[in-house]
């Protein structure tokens, strides 16, 4: 009876832990109406370094931007959002719950920014923050269960 609850204990251990992760499925939240406007998949491409992916919208279409990202100027340009790579090249610090390195895409400015990414509320929430200089942005995402 013990052996299985300390196994118990250590897969619920494992689970807590694995969560405190930007890898997985999110939402984003608009700024303005407060409510999830993208679905966003991070994944980890083997070598430690995340990727974000646009999976789909969630705002009507009436409320949504146009579906191509006419103001990239990278190999992104013209490219559909849904399926667009927005995260690259986030990689841990070491020791810590804290992503960074890499860039973040806003695809309805075009905007390129360097990323940092910390999970929160025991990874049930990801701060998301872009920089430009020493201006930021914060958003908050929600994981997708």
């Amino acid at each position: 009876m013990k052996k299985i609850l300390t196994v118990c204990s250590l897969l619920v251990t494992f689970a807590a832990q694995a969560q405190m992760t930007p890898v997985g499925t999110w939402h984003t939240i608009d700024d303005e109406t407060g409510k999830p406007s993208a679905e966003i998949r991070i994944v980890d491409k083997g070598n430690g370094e995340l990727a974000g992916i646009v999976v789909k919208g969630l705002m009507p279409a009436k409320e949504q931007d146009e579906a191509n990202c006419s103001k990239c100027t990278d190999d992104r340009k013209d490219k559909s959002k849904i399926g667009m790579e927005i995260i690259r090249g986030a990689i841990q610090t070491t020791g810590t719950d804290l992503w960074e390195g890499g860039n973040i895409l806003d695809p309805n400015n075009g905007k390129l920014y360097k990323l940092r990414m910390m999970p929160q509320d025991g990874g049930t929430k990801l701060q998301v923050r872009g920089y430009i200089g020493p201006f930021y942005r914060t958003q908050v995402w929600t994981r997708v269960n």
